[in-house]
């Protein structure tokens, strides 16, 4: 069903800009290591990256190359918070686990800062996150919730008056909003090439084309431990952490079968246009953030360093790419900025990510020494990292930010492996009628 990304990343422009990566071999023969990480996006990389720090020797097995996933090819935006909203942690683990875990949020957004500049990561970072609203009906409900996190999570951002919205975007669709200037985006194949670069340098242990077709627990020296076995090789490890997401139950099912019920893929699809003169990109996106509405099927886009406008916004819950693709995001690309009519799409890309039933990300343990890190629901550039930093706090026997996650509760899909994907198609077109007839 996931073989359509090979079609889809094609195309991509984050593939036609990326920077030069060392190569990683294949694994072939057996090697023994502390902690094997199954995924090669960002949230394998940032554990690696801190399980090393931490003095662990580490193994990443990547199915197929660095960056293949949704780390390779999603908006590039970071944004804190969840995919979900605060009243949803807030239900599961109360208020004050729901604010600790808004701020592990921002933290992440100063750890993807920290390994840019750690590891020299060409990868344009630029600051500044707006949030906008479609009409008045929605921008009342966005300024609900920007009140409520400012006087209950200290939410330092900054609010956008109606009057004032065209001076941050200058779009015809957008009724008020507000910017965060911890937010921001980057490009999001160069910052994963360099975190595995970083991973190499500190002596993580790297292997590409590494598909897991087996795992099994065992017993050495009375420590738990797991053998992991590849199609030419075999990794022993005291620890495991499955950072595949969305493309575990395909590769090997018999992985974690629990916890892949509890995640489905979702086909997300961007455009990127050729270069816009430099003036008219200033005048669109004064601030140079990355855009992103309130919709519950939402459009998200920024410019990139060579201006070109990076537009999301169509999305496939059927696991079969839209008709007509790039003649209906350009149509989306040009409702927003009409000035754009005239602009030729370059590049369509898109491919699949990992979302939970509560759009809560999930992280926990399917044995006490196996990890889990998955359900970032389109959430992921700043999260995954966080998400790295907690699971080699728990490995190091500082588990009690991980169980902050862990303790959120989630649910399987429901309708089974034959009928779940239809019937959240059906649960998606009824959101998204209710949001055009208001």
């Amino acid at each position: 069903m996931l073989a359509n990304d090979l079609k889809l990343t094609q195309n991509s422009y984050y593939a036609a800009s990326a920077n030069e990566q060392p190569h990683y071999p294949k694994l072939e023969g057996d090697i023994i290591v502390d902690v094997c990480v199954v995924g090669g996006g960002f949230a394998g990389l940032s554990s690696a990256i801190e399980l090393r720090d931490r003095g662990y020797t580490v193994a990443v097995l990547e199915a197929n190359h660095i960056g293949f996933g949704a780390s390779g090819r999603n908006g590039g935006q970071l944004i804190a918070g969840l995919a979900c909203e605060q009243d949803v942690i807030e239900k599961e683990i109360g208020f004050d686990g729901a604010k600790q875990v808004w701020n592990m949020t921002l933290e992440a957004l100063d750890l993807v800062r920290e390994r840019v500049k750690r590891f020299n990561i060409n990868c344009d970072l630029q600051d500044g996150f707006l949030g906008v609203s479609v009409n008045e009906k929605k921008g009342k409900q966005l300024r609900h919730w920007f009140d409520d996190m400012q006087k209950r999570y200290h939410y330092a951002a900054e609010w956008i008056e109606p009057a004032h919205i065209k001076k941050w975007i200058d779009s015809p669709r957008y009724f008020n909003g507000y910017y965060d200037k911890r937010g921001g985006h980057i490009h999001p194949l160069n910052y994963c090439l360099g975190l595995a670069r970083g991973a190499a340098g500190l002596g993580v242990q790297i292997y590409q084309h590494s598909a897991v077709t087996a795992m099994q627990q065992g017993q050495s020296t009375n420590i738990s431990s797991a053998v992991l076995q590849t199609d030419k090789g075999q990794v022993k490890a005291k620890f495991v952490v499955l950072a595949g997401n969305i493309y575990l139950p395909e590769i090997a099912p018999q992985l974690a079968p629990k916890i892949a019920k509890r995640i489905m893929p979702v086909g997300t699809y961007i455009i990127g246009t050729e270069p816009i003169e430099s003036s008219l990109a200033a005048k669109l996106i004064p601030s140079n953030a990355a855009v992103c509405d309130t919709n519950f099927v939402l459009d998200y886009f920024r410019l990139s360093r060579d201006k070109r406008m990076i537009y999301g916004g169509r999305v496939s819950y059927s696991a079969m790419t839209p008709p007509n693709l790039t003649q209906s995001m350009q149509a989306r690309l040009v409702k927003t900025f009409p000035q754009l009519k005239s602009t030729k799409v370059e590049y369509t890309w898109g491919g699949f990510v990992d979302i939970s039933m509560n759009r809560a990300p999930d992280f926990g343990r399917v044995a006490p020494n196996i990890y889990y890190l998955q359900g970032f629901s389109g959430h992921g550039v700043a999260l995954t990292g966080l998400a790295g930093k907690l699971v080699a706090e728990a490995i190091s026997g500082q588990a009690t930010r991980f169980d902050v996650f862990a303790d959120i509760k989630h649910h399987d899909f429901f309708g089974g492996k034959l009928l779940r994907t239809p019937a959240l198609v059906l649960g998606m077109a009824w959101y998204q009628l209710r949001e055009k007839f208001g």
